[in-house]
């Protein structure tokens, strides 16, 4: 399986790790993950946004590793967040778990179902 990130020269340039597409080839698995809070599997939610952003991302490293898989498997991720003030530590965040892998993106300011969550991920893997 190979994973190609594309960045058209006609369309704006991502900033801060991310791919404007990215093209799947010979992949013969997909994974879809639902959205994952910012809850331990002991129902303990962090208060702060950066402690509910580890969560949410060792959270979605779970349902991967399950699948046997790793971040580098993300083709697509979806991150919605409660308010736009958390935009610059979710992508420094986000950059911790992922490092170079850029993966598509988008990032939705939005209520979230739960008021004590600031944030939630939703994600498509392929192997």
């Amino acid at each position: 399986m190979k994973m190609s990130p594309l960045n058209s020269q006609s369309a704006p340039r991502p900033l801060g790790g991310y791919s404007q597409a990215v093209e799947v080839d010979g992949a013969r698995r997909l994974l879809f993950i639902s959205g994952q809070t910012p809850e331990s599997a002991e129902g303990e939610v962090p208060r702060d946004f950066t402690g509910q952003a580890r969560q949410v991302w060792e959270n979605v490293f779970a349902q991967l590793a399950a699948a046997g898989m790793t971040g580098s498997n993300l083709a697509k991720v979806t991150i919605f967040l409660s308010s736009r003030e958390f935009a610059v530590e979710n992508r420094s965040i986000r950059q911790e778990f992922l490092g170079s892998h850029a993966p598509a993106l988008t990032v939705i300011i939005t209520g979230i179902f739960d008021d004590k969550w600031l944030l939630e991920i939703e994600a498509i893997a392929v192997a």
